[in-house]
């Protein structure tokens, strides 16, 4: 029998509790209340994170659009490789603020200049505006280390988790195409990689576990405004080929996501790439954000992250 790890099964009693008593008494999920869940979560439960070098905000000025980034550069005077973050919030919520202690750690386990964005979100700006400010990130993170003068080496990688993830695949995806964008690794962290939600994790996990299969189908349906093709949105559906990046991916076994990561992993493993893969099978979805509860795990995720990137 599947059981959740007894470090986290206090907490996730007391949020299921709070949860069905917030329903009872009237809650509509909404796309602020969605966001300030997120944001509160997460200063509450990662509250130990490194000092970084040199951390500034700063503009990608994309056609459009100027995509707000903030840049971790933790050894300033060494050429270190650089790391495109996507955070999560299953297009809906997060920021490069909340993620801002996940960034700092990402930067210090990683020896990478991480770059996280802070693309548009759902439901104001709905699909494709996510991955066009992801894309253009990736096409443009050099301009803008440029313009800080900031030393670097020319090696580029991406991340994401869950909807980030989602974002981290199709970039990934769509550039194997572009001769002028580059990326050596992906790392997907709990990723979303198929809307069409036709998986049996989905319904084995369907509640109890903080992402509840009722909250994904609202995320995606803000998120697809204009009858679009989600199957073709998916980054499982998409093409693979030798040109996408060395892959790492990072599940939870009680997860709502899982059984696409690992089908996805399997593609992967067919087109010929180095792929990595880190599983717990006692975790949930969002693990890193609940890092105070599940120091061990998170510390290995992190440590693990760093030996891919730098192999």
């Amino acid at each position: 029998m599947r059981q959740v790890s007894s470090k986290l099964k206090q907490w996730l009693e007391g949020f299921n509790k709070h949860m069905e008593t917030l329903v009872k008494n009237g809650f509509k999920p909404t796309p602020s209340n969605a966001r300030e869940a997120l944001a509160v979560l997460t200063f509450k439960l990662v509250t130990h994170y490194p000092q970084i070098a040199w951390i500034q905000d700063d503009m990608i000025n994309a056609p459009g659009f100027a995509i707000p980034v903030r840049i971790y550069h933790p050894a300033v005077a060494s050429r270190l490789p650089v790391l495109v973050y996507l955070h999560g919030g299953g297009h809906m919520a997060g920021s490069i603020s909340v993620y801002d202690p996940i960034c700092r750690k990402m930067a210090h386990a990683t020896k990478h200049i991480v770059v996280s964005a802070d693309y548009r979100l759902a439901p104001e700006c709905p699909y494709p505006a996510g991955v066009t400010d992801a894309c253009q990130t990736v096409k443009n993170v050099w301009s803008v280390l440029d313009g800080r003068n900031l030393k670097y080496q020319p090696r580029l990688s991406i991340a994401g988790d869950s909807g980030g993830g989602a974002l981290c695949a199709t970039v990934a995806h769509l550039s194997q195409y572009d001769a002028g964008v580059d990326i050596k690794h992906q790392v997907l962290i709990y990723p979303s990689l198929d809307y069409t939600m036709n998986w049996k994790s989905i319904e084995e996990n369907a509640t109890g576990y903080l992402l509840h299969k009722d909250k994904i189908t609202w995320y995606f349906d803000n998120y697809f405004q204009n009858a679009e093709n989600r199957k073709a949105a998916s980054p499982y559906h998409m093409d693979f080929t030798s040109n996408l990046p060395q892959t790492f991916v990072i599940t939870a076994g009680l997860c709502p996501l899982r059984d696409e990561a690992f089908a996805y992993l399997v593609k992967a493993k067919a087109a010929g790439l180095r792929t990595q893969h880190l599983h717990f099978d006692d975790l949930i979805h969002a693990f890193l954000n609940l890092e105070d509860l599940i120091k061990d795990e998170c510390n290995a995720t992190y440590e693990e992250i760093g030996k891919f990137l730098n192999h």
